[in-house]
């Protein structure tokens, strides 16, 4: 199989325009250009975007007292020991698709006649020929911003209100819990004769409901004291990944997940492994012709990729988290489309080509 390569890029430029959110060259095959058109085919790569939550758990200063005074079912809920814990929660996966450095160029070459375009990505992979209909992109995935831990029932400002000159001036932890299950009880009994109407002056519509979300508000503080709080956050990164010819591919670290300080490096041996692993669905084949034997390449032929498939898989903790099938360059074969078939003066023909992988999605005649 013959292709023509060239090293510079010599193009005449006919027109930039920008097309679902990317910028596409137009170029024409001309005279001024020896009817010659370069450009590489991409590689296909894998985002992978992983997720993860934190979980931050802290006893109550009243811990060892929950049993007595909120009972023993409350107690067993009751967080006795502080810890941080993180957790893939989630992963994503999607197709993109780079020129890698010191990639082959390939040189299509037309013939005087019908004039032909040729719309070039950003990156100089082939979009279409003869044919305004650009593929769209796919959007780049965007990495969720991480959140802060949630706030406890502690951080509320009603907290404040819920703990008594009697908590505070308590000479032991034991009265102290003592006066913050009293005022428990009677932040219940307030919330009970507020909704059976029995409270010395009632308030009526918005008034009631402010008052019902503050006792609301320090009884929930005064238990967290007891049963402790609970905290979440969460974070997210996404790794590229390059597929290789010599897949498949078993167990490759792409990140690494400690307990207590989340998404570390993938050589960092103090977080658990995330894996990817990867396997062959099929192997791209050039087209074979009527007696079975592979097509040999058209001289000045337009190349274009036909890519092989593969499955990919994020696993943790011995669970497959996400999978997807893409299609990827690096498993196909180059083969290429007769260049008379651009410049036939009755009937061009046009071409839309994968983004993604540099292959055919669409072949016809205008």
């Amino acid at each position: 199989m013959c292709m023509m390569k060239k090293s510079v890029l010599a193009l005449l430029v006919a027109a930039s325009v920008s097309a679902s959110a990317q910028n596409v060259t137009k170029l024409a095959a001309t005279k001024a250009n020896d009817y010659g058109v370069a450009y590489s085919l991409p590689q296909t790569t894998v985002k992978i975007m992983l997720h993860a939550r934190k979980t931050v758990r802290t006893p109550g200063v009243f811990y060892n007292y929950s049993e007595r005074y909120l009972g023993p079912e409350a107690a067993r809920q009751a967080i006795a020991k502080a810890s941080t814990q993180w957790e893939l929660t989630g992963a994503e996966l999607f197709a993109g698709a780079e020129i890698p450095a010191g990639a082959e160029q390939y040189l299509m070459q037309f013939k005087g006649g019908q004039p032909v375009f040729v719309a070039l990505a950003e990156t100089g992979n082939p979009l279409t020929v003869n044919s305004d209909n650009v593929p769209a992109m796919p959007k780049t995935p965007t990495v969720p911003d991480d959140t802060p831990l949630t706030k406890t029932p502690l951080d509320d400002p009603a907290a404040r209100y819920a703990v008594t000159e009697d908590m505070l001036q308590g000479s032991s932890l034991a009265k102290r819990a003592g006066f913050a299950a009293d005022q428990i009880i009677q932040l219940r009994q307030s919330r009970q004769d507020y909704l059976t109407g029995q409270a010395d002056q009632m308030p009526d519509g918005q008034a009631l409901t402010l008052i019902l979300q503050n006792i609301q508000a320090q009884e929930e503080a005064l238990t967290a004291m007891f049963l402790g709080t609970t905290q979440t956050a969460t974070a997210s990164i996404c790794i590229t990944y390059v597929p290789q010819a010599s897949m498949p591919a078993a167990d490759v670290v792409i990140a690494r997940l400690n307990a207590t300080d989340g998404f570390v490096d993938a050589d960092d041996l103090s977080g658990a492994p995330v894996y990817l692993n990867s396997s062959v669905i099929a192997k791209g084949k050039l087209p074979l012709d009527e007696k079975g034997r592979e097509k040999a390449f058209p001289k000045g032929g337009v190349p274009y990729s036909i890519p092989g498939s593969a499955r990919f898989a994020v696993d943790f903790d011995g669970r497959t988290v996400a999978a997807e099938t893409f299609d990827v360059t690096q498993l196909g074969v180059v083969f290429g489309l007769d260049p008379s078939f651009f410049t036939n003066k009755k009937e061009p023909g046009y071409a839309i080509f994968n983004p993604l992988t540099g292959g055919l999605r669409e072949v016809g005649t205008k």
